[in-house]
């Protein structure tokens, strides 16, 4: 069965993107991302043995959880993604991949920065259209792209620190994605205690903008 991507996003407000440079330390931060009450997770495709991290965090997942799958931008790595588990696919632009995970049942956050790839993802068949460099506009432009989309579902990604959340979400974001600010180094090897404290910190946050 398909998962409602957008309710769960909608209800989660944050997604964890894990990119690193070492499969164990993936999955490491994924794990402890998962323990702190993070509950949506990606893996960037660019991490060295991303589709065994996939599938080690997804073992371990709590129930109500989710782990996908980022950056996937071919056909080829949607079957790939699959394999290992996959619940979600996202994707940095409007590429081929899209069509191919919808066809399997994956849902996609698709990535797009202008009115036309937004319209074009959704039409593309994705769930969310990820809004992204979100930080290359900021809160405003979110804003002034909703004005004639008011109906697509839009989650900011790409330079949000914790003083952003208020704006992307007041200005109509369901969700915002967060990689280096909330996962630091931590998916090379880095801190993962250090890891654990801004994950809670977000989720901290998170609760103190009006729902």
């Amino acid at each position: 069965m398909t998962l409602d991507l957008t309710a769960d996003l909608t209800a989660a407000r944050l997604l964890a993107v894990i990119r690193g440079t070492d499969t164990a330390a993936a999955v490491a931060a994924g794990t402890a991302l998962l323990a702190e009450g993070v509950r949506v997770v990606e893996v960037a495709l660019t991490t060295p043995g991303a589709c065994d991290a996939i599938a080690a965090i997804r073992a371990v997942a709590p129930p109500g959880s989710l782990v996908g799958a980022g950056t996937v931008l071919t056909p080829a790595a949607v079957a790939d993604v699959a394999a290992a588990g996959a619940q979600f696919v996202v994707t940095p632009a409007v590429v081929d991949s899209i069509g191919a995970a919808v066809s399997r049942g994956l849902p996609v956050a698709a990535g797009a920065f202008t009115p036309t790839e937004a319209y074009a993802a959704v039409r593309a068949g994705a769930a969310a259209v990820k809004l992204f460099p979100a930080s290359a506009g900021g809160p405003a432009y979110l804003k002034a792209l909703r004005d004639p989309f008011p109906d697509i579902p839009f989650v900011a990604v790409g330079g949000v620190g914790l003083a952003d959340l208020p704006g992307y979400l007041g200005a109509g974001a369901i969700a915002v994605g967060v990689g280096g600010p909330l996962v630091g180094d931590a998916a090379s090897g880095g801190d993962l205690d250090a890891l654990r404290a801004r994950a809670r910190d977000y989720l901290a946050a998170l609760r103190a903008v009006a729902p």
